[in-house]
């Protein structure tokens, strides 16, 4: 199976060390994730993030429940952060977080590296669309929380 790249960045007015503290709270990852994926996490809090820390997730992939076990391989605040899923509806899934200070605010910066489960044409009819429709909506979440200019 193919490996896919999805990159997406997102400006913001805040500094980064407004930011990334959002991010060391594993339970956010709730308020950002859309709500047709029912998205809830398992690990007991308090989660302490750090290299090697594991989480446990529960999500609906279609109507399909499924359980998700990420590890953030890299922890290096307030500059970048990386998560992969060990256990979840991917074959590969490396998702690595940087944070830049820029033009007085922070650019934001995902990069996914991913495999899907199934066949080109799976990756075409659905993958795709749902990993940019979970962006987009994790976006303009981002937006309402830290971009005081947003209406």
């Amino acid at each position: 199976m193919k490996e896919y790249i999805f990159e997406t960045e997102l400006w913001l007015p805040r500094r980064r060390d407004e930011i990334f503290p959002f991010f060391a709270e594993a339970r956010n990852l709730e308020r950002i994730t859309p709500p047709w994926l029912k998205f809830e996490v398992l690990t007991p809090a308090p989660i302490e993030i750090r290299a090697g820390t594991l989480i446990d997730y529960r999500i609906r992939v279609h109507g399909v429940p499924i359980r998700w076990r990420t590890e953030i391989a890299e922890w290096d605040p307030p500059q970048r952060f990386v998560d992969r899923q060990l256990r979840g509806p991917y074959l590969l899934w490396h998702h690595t977080h940087t944070l830049v200070e820029r033009d007085g605010g922070t650019s934001f910066h995902d990069r996914v590296r991913y495999r899907p489960r199934g066949s080109a044409l799976i990756h075409w009819l659905f993958v795709r669309r749902d990993v940019a429709r979970i962006f987009q909506y994790r976006e303009q979440r981002l937006r309402e929380l830290f971009d005081t200019r947003s209406p």
